[in-house]
């Protein structure tokens, strides 16, 4: 058999050019394809280093049939790398052909996780956040803040950024790459809370933690506000997570499988509905301006496979990546 594969690094990802308006567009269309009933995604299966510490790595497939598109990501996430001068996510990819099961790509897996998990925050607050929302707070201004600010712009009149993070100069980069690629005006805040009160959205976006660190309190949280909790329930105090009018996540049975077997999610509200149901109609999203609505998504497989494609036919078409043997 003479059949190649297309290696594709985390640089050679990037480089392909994918927008991320095409990311949320292909996100979307996987969870109206989820929503439906047409996608093939079994709950993804983990290990975990380290005793008593927050690492994973799991194992992720789906099968989306109207996207021709089917493969594996195989992910880490160490919090502990920060620390190492490494990053918190890191993974390879395996994208499959549908129709015969050969190996099409195997690509870096860490973009496409902060392009995919950002667009699905945004997909969420499409249905569920203020039409008009116009300031933003970022808790956490790593990979996955840069990539939630810049996908909730894509679909959002943003005016203002609010910036949380312990670290100077991750909140110095984020700072300049806000005001400087996105044309936002731009707030460094001292205090956690000065990043929730006041704003229409708010994206938590730090290492995921069992035993949540809960710096948001009871009564920070506005009217009206849309949260995304990238990093599940690891900021918020229970006090502050049972303010919601609605809490919603992106697929109850991994919900359920991390809370009942893994232990996340304790004493959370009960969930409201899917990102499926509500852009397919199923469930209704924001329903006053004075909701304050939560999305506590996962991190799918379908995400990975929505976009995984659209990476491979440009990099086939630009001639980017190493081609290898079998």
């Amino acid at each position: 058999m003479n059949h190649k594969i297309l290696y594709l690094s985390r640089e050679d990802v990037k480089n392909v050019g994918l927008s991320m308006a095409e990311t949320i567009e292909a996100v979307e269309q996987g969870f109206i394809e989820m929503g439906n009933g047409n996608v093939e995604m079994p709950p993804k299966p983990g290990i975990h280093p380290g005793l008593g510490e927050d690492n994973f790595i799991h194992a992720m497939p789906a099968y989306i049939p109207a996207m021709k598109s089917a493969g594996i990501k195989w992910v880490s996430g160490y919090p502990g790398n920060q620390q190492k001068g490494l990053p918190y996510i890191m993974g390879l990819l395996v994208l499959n052909d549908t129709e015969t099961g050969i190996p099409l790509s195997i690509m870096d897996c860490a973009w496409i996780t902060g392009m995919r998990t950002a667009a699905a925050s945004a997909v969420s607050a499409k249905y569920l956040a203020r039409k008009n929302s116009s300031t933003i707070g970022i808790l956490a201004c790593g990979f996955q803040g840069h990539t939630n600010l810049e996908a909730m712009s894509v679909l959002f009149p943003l005016k203002k950024v609010k910036a949380f993070d312990p670290s100077k100069e991750n909140r110095e980069k984020f700072a300049e790459y806000a005001s400087k690629k996105l044309g936002l005006e731009t707030e460094i805040v001292e205090e956690p809370k000065m990043a929730v009160t006041g704003s229409d959205i708010v994206v938590t976006s730090g290492p995921i933690l069992k035993i949540p660190h809960e710096t948001i309190k009871s009564g920070w949280i506005d009217e009206g506000t849309f949260i995304s909790c990238v990093d599940f329930d690891s900021y918020f105090s229970r006090d502050a997570l049972n303010e919601a009018s609605k809490w919603t996540t992106d697929n109850i049975d991994q919900y359920n499988h991390y809370k009942d077997k893994v232990g996340y999610f304790q004493n959370c509200p009960k969930i409201y509905a899917e990102l499926g149901e509500l852009v397919t109609g199923k469930k209704v999203g924001r329903e006053s301006d004075k909701e304050k609505n939560f999305a506590a998504n996962l991190g799918l497989a379908m995400e990975d496979m929505a976009v995984a494609p659209l990476v491979f036919k440009k990099a086939v078409e630009k001639g980017v990546g190493i081609w290898l043997p079998m």
